[in-house]
């Protein structure tokens, strides 16, 4: 098992940046697969950005160009950069983790077992 907290979210003006970290404890961190979801008022929890246990990225289409996502395993943390924020990005963010998906399935998020509890990123116009 793993355990996630999140962190970095916060108000930004559109335009701004933001940094989300999400520290995983518990397990061996290398192991997993790590994906970042949000969910915003009223909508579906949607996909955001995922990272494989080697690092190939994928980012949903409406935030590639403008969001990275990158690994550090020492430190046991995933991150999500997210630049040029726009309004429509402000959700609830959660990092996920999953050791046992396969990378076809990393956009769903039924395929990832373990969940933080989220960090807010609102973007003001």
């Amino acid at each position: 098992q793993v355990q996630l907290v999140e962190s970095g979210g916060g108000l930004v003006q559109a335009g701004e940046s933001l940094r989300l970290s999400c520290a995983a404890s518990g397990d061996t961190f290398r192991r997993y697969v790590l994906g970042w979801f949000r969910q915003a008022p009223g909508k579906e929890r949607e996909f955001v950005a995922a990272i494989g246990r080697g690092g190939h990225t994928y980012f949903a289409d409406s935030v590639k160009g403008r969001f990275t996502i990158s690994r550090d395993n020492a430190k046991n943390t995933v991150y999500l950069q997210m630049n040029s924020l726009k309004p429509e990005d402000t959700a609830v963010y959660h990092c996920a983790a999953d050791s046992r998906i396969i990378m076809s399935s990393y956009r769903q998020d039924s395929a990832y077992d373990y969940w933080g509890q989220g960090t807010q990123v609102t973007v003001s116009s």
